[in-house]
Parts: structure tokens; sequence; C-alpha cells
């Protein structure tokens, strides 16, 4: 099921054994536009600090306007590493949190997830009590200090540049609540034309990201844009309007691959 950034923002998340905090945004990897992690502020249960919690750890279904529920125990959290949301989370931060719940590195493998298409696990990891060390990190596998990983929270207002000028902004972010892929860069446009709408525009059609600059390089002429489908946020995404949206830019559907 599509969901969205915006929806579960704010969302209650559960542990085993108790509350933890609400989602205040959500990391991406920007090269295969999946969410890796949720970044859930625990109030004053722990002092203001922010956790990151990666959809490993999600039980499903993941049903909006419901708290998100874990498998893991407010202990675990309480004990995961420390992450400064305020800076850029490197692969050896995220070695430490994988590390910490026995979760599989995603990053050598074709798939979106080390285990395939879905952040499911065959058997369910033996995950650290209250108090356990994750295990010594061999640093010589630890890949270069890549910065794949990006905020939906930073990314949100980027400039959308057409091929011959701007025409919106990022307003929000949907996904697939399965896989955790991201299928769609909402986009805002009503300030860059009268009459202007919100439309969605596929990481698959863009050209180019300027994280310095703020902007977001897309294949697409502003009057494909315009004549795209409008989408509205209290609507239900289904495949009907994907097929809609995809002939109107004339790509074919990411679905063609795996539905008959």
């Amino acid at each position: 099921m599509l969901n969205s950034v915006s929806r579960i923002r704010g969302t209650r998340i559960h542990a085993v054994d108790g509350d933890i905090g609400q989602v205040s945004e959500a990391y991406f990897d920007d090269d295969k536009w999946v969410i890796r992690y949720l970044v859930v502020d625990t109030g004053s249960w722990l002092a203001e600090r922010k956790v990151l919690i990666s959809p490993y750890s999600v039980k499903h279904p993941v049903e909006t306007g419901e708290p998100l529920n874990l498998s893991l125990s407010r202990e675990q959290v309480r004990n995961s590493p420390d992450i400064d949301t305020h800076q850029p989370i490197s692969r050896r931060h995220e070695r430490e949190v994988l590390g910490y719940y026995a979760y599989p590195d995603y990053w050598d493998g074709a798939d979106l997830w080390a285990m395939g298409g879905y952040p499911f696990l065959p058997l369910m990891p033996v995950v650290p009590v209250a108090g356990q060390l994750a295990p010594p990190v061999d640093e010589s596998k630890i890949p270069p200090e890549e910065l794949h990983l990006r905020s939906s929270a930073h990314v949100d207002g980027y400039d959308i540049q057409a091929t011959d000028g701007s025409i919106g902004h990022v307003k929000d972010f949907v996904f697939d609540d399965e896989s955790w892929a991201i299928r769609y860069l909402l986009v805002d446009t009503r300030n860059f034309w009268p009459g202007g709408k919100k439309v969605l525009i596929a990481p698959q059609w863009i050209k180019d990201i300027s994280w310095t600059e703020g902007s977001v390089a897309v294949r697409l002429s502003r009057e494909q844009v315009k004549a795209s489908p409008e989408f509205d946020e209290n609507m239900v995404l289904d495949r009907d309007y994907e097929r809609r949206l995809y002939a109107a830019y004339g790509q074919r559907g990411y679905w063609d691959d795996h539905e008959p």
C-alpha cells in the first residue's frame, strides 16, 4: 500500500512493552530511493533524545492513523547507539545501529534490502539485551565515508527544475509501506502558475539533485508537469491513478515487470 511521510509524521511508536515516542522524519537512501530509518523523538522518556528505527523493526500492517508497532523492547531502544540527527549519517554510523540490532547491511547487493525487495528477515535475528554491546566491527570492511542518507525534512521544500525552468517544490514523499521504496515526490506547483496543482513525480524521472543548492532537476518539461493528473492528498492512490500518471508522461510503470 502507498503511504506518505507526512501521514506517518507524528505517529506514535509502540515497542512490545510500551510507547517510545513519535515519528518526526524519515531518512532515505538517495541511491535506491528507499526509506532506511524513521527518526523517533522519544520526548521526556529519554530526555528529548532521538533514535533511528529501521523498517526491519516495524511490524505489519502499517495503517495510517494507527500507531506503528515494533518488534523491539523499550530497553533495546534505550540502549541503542546515540545518533546526532543534526549531522550527516555516514555508513560508519549505520554500521553501529545495524550491528547493535543484528540487522544486515543493505548496500552491497542489487536488491532494495539485504534479503530481497522487502525488509523482512527469514528468521528474527537475536537482538541485543539491555546493556549488551554490539559485536566488534571489522574496520577494514567499512566502506568509505559515503553519505547516501537524506532527511525528508531537509529535502522538503527543494525547488523542482523542469527542462525549461522551475515548476514547483517538494512537498512530501509517497512510499510503499511494505518495501519502503519511495515511489513519488509530491510536488506543489501552485506558486509557479495560476491555477497550479499538486502532482507526483517518480524518482526515475529525476536527472540530478543539487544537495547544496536545494534543487531537483527532472527530465520533464513544464508543460508535461502541467498536463499530468492532479493529485489530491486525501485520495486513495490506486493503480488506476498510477497508470494514468505514467501514461501522461509516456513512461513504463514500475509494476509492469511484476503484474500479468
